[in-house]
């Protein structure tokens, strides 16, 4: 496998039906992994939800799809613990390869990345 070219840390802080940042970070993620570069995501706020298991919207691209596409293709994914406990969302809500994190663990994936995306 070729060496990643860049590591992007993407932070998601709108919910996926709420807007369509989330969708278009996710594209991105997508694409980027594809092009052997690495990706980080943040999941925080209302961001949190598009982590959430079992999604299944009727007249919205389903964003649950995109983020397992992403984690498949590699993404290391984490999700605000501080954010998950404010809206009631449990750890076992969250799709497998999310991981529960603190600030510290943003602040990490800050200072690996090349870039920071903030959506």
């Amino acid at each position: 496998m070729a060496e990643k070219k860049k590591t992007f840390t993407i932070v998601i802080g709108d919910g996926g039906y709420t807007a369509e940042r989330p969708y278009t970070m996710l594209r991105f993620a997508y694409t980027a992994l594809l092009e052997d570069n690495k990706i980080n995501i943040f999941l925080v706020e209302d961001g949190i939800f598009v982590g959430k298991k079992n999604q299944d919207p009727t007249t919205y691209d389903n964003i649950g799809k995109w983020m397992k596409d992403v984690i498949v293709e590699g993404a290391n994914v984490k999700a605000c613990g501080v954010c998950m406990k404010a809206r009631g969302l449990s750890e076992d809500e969250l799709m497998d390869g999310i991981e529960r994190t603190t600030m510290n663990g943003f602040v990490a994936m800050c200072e690996e990345a090349d870039n920071v995306l903030f959506s």
